[in-house]
This record gives C-alpha cells, sequence and structure tokens, in this order.
C-alpha cells in the first residue's frame, strides 16, 4: 500500500485505498454482520491502508457504530471520513436531512457519538439538496473546523460549477477551503472526465472514486446470476443497459483472462492507473462484503497492465466529452499560434 496526501490542499496522509463501508452492518436488509465486518477491517488496515471511509446512512448508523468500535484502539493512526445529508433515521424529517446548519450539526454530532471520538478528519456533504445556499454551507463547515469536531471538509456527489464556486467563496471569505470531492467513478461511469476530474486537477483537489466495479457489473457475476448488489440493494448498480457497457464487459473478461486475474481486479487495476495519471491525489473507494472482496481488491495493487490492454479499455469506455470541450479542440492548435504541439504549459491544462 503507497501513500499520498488528500489533494494539493491538505496535508492528510491517505492510504492508496479508502475502505468503503457501506456494507457494515445489515440495517438495510444486506451487508456483512459484525465478526466479517471487523475482518474486513482487520485485514485492510493490516495491508497498510489507513482511510476509513463511512457515512451516517450506511445502515442507518450501523456503519459509524461498527467503525466506532473497531477503531477505538488506533484512532489517531487511522484518516476517518464520514458523511451527513441523508440522515441515520430510516423514517426522513424535514430538520434531520439536508445541507442546512440545524441538519449539519445535529448530524455531526451524532455521527462523533456512534464513532465515539471527539474528531471527524474529513466530513463529506453528502448531496447537494437543491436548497441550502451553498455560503450556508461553508459557513457551517468552518464553525466546525473552528471547534475541532472536524479537520477537512469536502463534497460528495456535487457539480462542479457548484465545487467551483464553493472554492472560490471560501477563498474570498477566508473560511475552511474544500479539501476534495468524490464521485462514482469506472470503466462503465466516466462522465467525470467531462467537468469533475479536471476541475479538481486544476483546483488541486483530493479525489475520491466510488463503485470502480460499477455496482458489481465489471465482475462479470450478472452474466451468470442476479445475486448481489443487483438483487440485495436494487440501487447504485449498472446494468448492460447500452451497447457499449456490454462490450466494457467483453473486454474485461478478455483481459482477466489474458493475465490470468480476476475481472475484478482487472477493473481496479485500471482505475489505479487513471488515479496515478491525474494531476492531483485520486483514491478509490473499496467496499467490499467479505474477505474474499477485499483480496480480490488488494491483489490489483500490484496488477500492472500493458500498454495495449490499458489502450483496449480506455478506448471502448470512451465517453463523448461534448460541447465546448470538442469544439475547443479543434480551435486548440489555432489559439496556440500554430504551434500547439511544439508548445508546453507549465501548469495543470484547464479545459
Amino acid at each position: 500500500m503507497r501513500y499520498t496526501t488528500f489533494g494539493r490542499r491538505t496535508g492528510l496522509r491517505v492510504s492508496q485505498y479508502a475502505l468503503g463501508t457501506g456494507n457494515f452492518g445489515t440495517g438495510w436488509g444486506a451487508g456483512a454482520e459484525r465478526a466479517e465486518a471487523k475482518a474486513i477491517f482487520d485485514r485492510f488496515v493490516e495491508a497498510g491502508g489507513n482511510f476509513i471511509d463511512t457515512a451516517d446512512v450506511y445502515q442507518f448508523g450501523q456503519a459509524e457504530q461498527l467503525v466506532g468500535e473497531f477503531i477505538r484502539t488506533r484512532r489517531d493512526d487511522l484518516v476517518l471520513a464520514t458523511k451527513f445529508a441523508v440522515g441515520a433515521s430510516p423514517s426522513k424529517s424535514l430538520s434531520r436531512t439536508g445541507n442546512g446548519r440545524k441538519n449539519l450539526r445535529v448530524s455531526v454530532e451524532g455521527s462523533l457519538k456512534r464513532l465515539n471520538t471527539d474528531y471527524i478528519d474529513l466530513l463529506w456533504v453528502h448531496y447537494p439538496d437543491a436548497l441550502t445556499p451553498i455560503e450556508e454551507i461553508l459557513r457551517g463547515l468552518d464553525d466546525l473546523v473552528g471547534q475541532g469536531k472536524i479537520l477537512h471538509a469536502a463534497f460528495s456527489n456535487f457539480p462542479a460549477w457548484r465545487v467551483a464556486r464553493a472554492v472560490t467563496l471560501a477563498e474570498a471569505a477566508d473560511w475552511a477551503p474544500l479539501a476534495g470531492i468524490q464521485i462514482e467513478y469506472s470503466l462503465v461511469e466516466r462522465t467525470a472526465d467531462r467537468e469533475l476530474l479536471p476541475m479538481a486537477e486544476a483546483l488541486g483537489l483530493g479525489v475520491n472514486l466510488w463503485s470502480p466495479l460499477g455496482g458489481g457489473l465489471l465482475t462479470g457475476k450478472y452474466r451468470q446470476s442476479k445475486q448481489g448488489r443487483l438483487t440485495d440493494l436494487k440501487t447504485l448498480v449498472h446494468t448492460e443497459s447500452t451497447d457499449q457497457k456490454s462490450a466494457v464487459v467483453d473486454a474485461v473478461l478478455a483481459v482477466a483472462s489474458e493475465v490470468d486475474r480476476s475481472p475484478a481486479q482487472v477493473a481496479t487495476a485500471w482505475v489505479n492507473e487513471r488515479s496515478r495519471t491525474l494531476a492531483t491525489s485520486a483514491v478509490p473507494i473499496v467496499g467490499p462484503r467479505n474477505l474474499a472482496q477485499l483480496d480480490d481488491y488488494l491483489a490489483a495493487l500490484d496488477l500492472e497492465l500493458t500498454a495495449d490492454q490499458l489502450a483496449r479499455l480506455n478506448d471502448v469506455s470512451a465517453i463523448a466529452l461534448g460541447i465546448p470541450h470538442e469544439s475547443n479542440a479543434s480551435a486548440l492548435n489555432g489559439l496556440q499560434g500554430g504551434h500547439a504541439a511544439h508548445l508546453d504549459s507549465p501548469i495543470v491544462p484547464v479545459a
């Protein structure tokens, strides 16, 4: 396991993977019982992992409770991230959901109790609620940083324009800076290539990449069985709903056969390689339900795909960038005096 700082805006030292704990507990009707969750946690830490990702909503609070129990004897050695917005209770209310300051305060206090800690290393705003002004969110996060209850704050699943505006407002007001973004990313979900990843590179934001296996689709298991997230949770999962997704699965299975590794390892190795090519730190979140799945993720750390294999996976999974990116690309040479091929930039390019 290697380590990096989480983006260029923090000194937070995190492992090459983050351990996603959405499967810790059975509050959703599916997941890992305590003994299995503890075994997964221990194996991850033994492998050198120090970045733990959870949320108040995961298993309706059970995940945070289990994480709080597991980290008790090594709290300060671990980087603990959790999220707020959706709420820990299965019954929702107006005041206990969303991004407003009231729910922010109540949610963080609840997470601190469940996690059995007095501080959170990284607090994610889980989703935008389409109501709360960015200024209110940022000021509330800044207050928590000032109180020492959280050390860093970040946005999960926010559009690029809202993140960029938040970064600018925080800088202008001298509030606690945003540390990073968390987004879905895999061979079957690459739309972050359009705006989110270029933005993170340009602004130096750390990136967490969730669902590197496309909800299990890239393992190929749904071609033999429907068992898994598709049947248990029926959410956050991809199916072979397009010809391109089927072609991507075909390509992953073919490469897996060539290297004598599992399809899960190939799909994860591609995300690992993509992470290394970004001009900021990107950390995949692995969310195993059992030790066998975790071992697959760990085995992918030393899997190096050939240039040809990477090119095939890149090509089959590529998305159209759309406007304005495609029209800008055709105009680039003229904008650089006809010398685009010979003009080097000392900074991260901004699309």
